[in-house]
């Protein structure tokens, strides 16, 4: 099936109209936000168990700058020395902790981080004493505990990290000059203030290091999320309309999840969205309004999505379903003496869609025509308004769609060749039941494997995944789950960040 259905992915909207400003204060935002992700205490326990990873990156992608100072020494004078290919061996990371702090952010206490820099000084000294200059490797074993505050907030409209407030807590810093444990008197002399320099230049390099990560990190979710939301000429807006909000709970940000089509923006000002439309109780959680729903399918129906051609064996099997009423010999010809019969249908209105808590109604008009290959079978048009309540389901990796026809009616039908023919009752009554009965079943079943498919394309099927549910409510759909955290992502983040 052709890019029909991929509007629809906005239903596994993951991780996370107007060019309205991020407003400061989130309940202003309500009205304006299409999306909110959820993220809450036991899941942020989950990535927590892959900080080391990220703070590993920051670590070891650190680039350490020459540095040059003097200081005078009683006796010796002034000292000249420069620190130079300062670089990170033998990295080891322990525990690390984490705290939600309400209107604040989130603290992280790295323990234990272990490493080894390796680098070369350029250090003179002189008096009327002595006056010596000297070239040399020196080694620096390390051992850190690091602690970041990090505060979340809005920067150019998306999800931005502050992590300057920053802190390294140095238990161990032992510098050796060419490996030498036991150095002469002038060397212990300078030592002090040179492993003072290091630890200076370490700090702000690492600090500096893990705030850029960090926001690569949520640039890149961010990227991913709309990556995976858009396809051919629409795409979906996911800036965010507030600042993020943190309890000592959950993390909840807001999105706008506005959908370009075209070079126009779909526009949302009367969301419905609170905060107690959500719970705690799972890891995470998506609320998605209806305004962001209606006008991807619009921009679908108006980028030719919603067509689909039936023919040869496909079409025969699915007019084997058993109905009510009887065929009509013009489809019994069609079908059975006709060399290739081919069902064209596509949306020939656009399709609207309201959510209950019965589950998410899509309302729309189909035509289609039925060839029959034969200029001596007349080709029937007919054209259908039905209203369908669909509920979705995701297990096993797969998504299952159910649908509820509440109303179907035929608005045309009728056969034409050299005339036009309009069908009698018992006709359009075949047409309306073969709609209900084999149409709108098909449509579902195409839809669950290609949606599926278009998912795993997008690395969906790697996330652990445990009992999703998908809730509608009035003018909302919630999406609630437990996870585990794709390992596949960090590396390909890490990998990105590296490069």
């Amino acid at each position: 099936m052709p890019r029909n259905v991929a509007p629809l992915l906005v239903l596994l909207l993951c991780l996370f109209g107007t060019s309205r400003a991020c407003l400061q204060d989130p309940a202003s935002a309500y009205r304006y936000t299409g999306a909110v992700c959820r993220l809450t205490y036991p899941a942020a326990a989950v990535l927590n168990e892959k900080t080391t990873k990220v703070i590993e990156a920051a670590f070891q992608h650190a680039r350490y700058p020459s540095v040059k100072r003097e200081q005078s020494l009683l006796f010796i004078g002034k000292v000249l020395y420069g620190l130079e290919n300062l670089e990170i061996h033998n990295l080891s990371i322990g525990r690390s902790e984490f705290e939600l702090r309400p209107g604040e952010g989130i603290t992280i206490e790295i323990g234990n981080v272990s490493a080894v820099f390796r680098g070369t000084i350029q250090y003179g000294y002189g008096s009327w004493l002595v006056n010596v200059g000297h070239s040399v490797d020196f080694e620096i074993e390390s051992q850190i505990d690091l602690g970041i505050k990090a505060r979340l907030y809005c920067g150019e409209g998306r999800v931005a990290a502050d992590t300057s407030d920053c802190y390294l807590n140095f238990h161990k810093l032992d510098l050796l000059l060419q490996g030498d444990r036991e150095p002469n008197w002038l060397k212990k002399l300078f030592t002090d203030f040179i492993t003072f320099t290091v630890k200076l230049v370490i700090k702000g390099q690492i600090c500096k290091e893990i705030n850029k990560v960090a926001n690569i990190l949520a640039d890149f979710i961010q990227d991913t999320a709309e990556q995976f939301l858009s396809d051919g000429d629409i795409s979906m807006d996911i800036d965010v309309t507030a600042p993020p909000v943190i309890t000592a709970n959950y993390i909840e940000s807001y999105h706008k999840g506005l959908t370009n089509y075209n070079n126009i923006s779909a526009v949302i000002n009367d969301s419905v969205f609170h905060p107690s439309q959500l719970t705690e109780d799972r890891m995470l959680y998506f609320w998605i309004s209806d305004q962001v729903f209606d006008p991807m399918i619009s921009a679908a129906h108006q980028d030719g999505r919603f067509q689909r051609n039936i023919s040869g064996a496909e079409i025969m099997e699915l007019f084997k379903t058993n109905l009510s009423t009887a065929m009509p010999e013009f489809m019994s010809q069609c079908l059975l003496e006709s060399g290739s019969p081919e069902l064209r249908v596509w949306s020939s209105s656009v399709p609207h869609l309201k959510t209950s808590h019965l589950g998410t109604s899509v309302r729309a008009q189909a035509s289609g025509e039925l060839h029959c290959g034969s200029p001596h079978i007349p080709k029937l048009f007919f054209q259908t308004e039905v209203e369908v309540v669909i509920t979705a389901s995701y297990a096993d990796k797969k998504l299952f769609l159910r649908g509820n026809t509440s109303e179907i009616s035929i608005l045309q039908a009728e056969l034409s060749s050299d005339t036009r023919q309009l069908l009698d009752g018992a006709q359009r009554e075949y047409v309306r039941e073969a709609v209900e009965k084999i149409g709108i079943p098909h449509v579902l079943s195409v839809l669950e494997p290609e949606l599926t498919r278009l998912m795993d394309k997008q690395g969906v099927n790697l996330f652990d995944i445990f009992n999703p549910e998908v809730l509608p409510r009035d003018g909302f759909v919630v999406m609630q789950m437990d996870f585990g955290f794709p390992h596949h992502l960090l590396v390909e983040f890490l990998r990105k960040t590296l490069e």
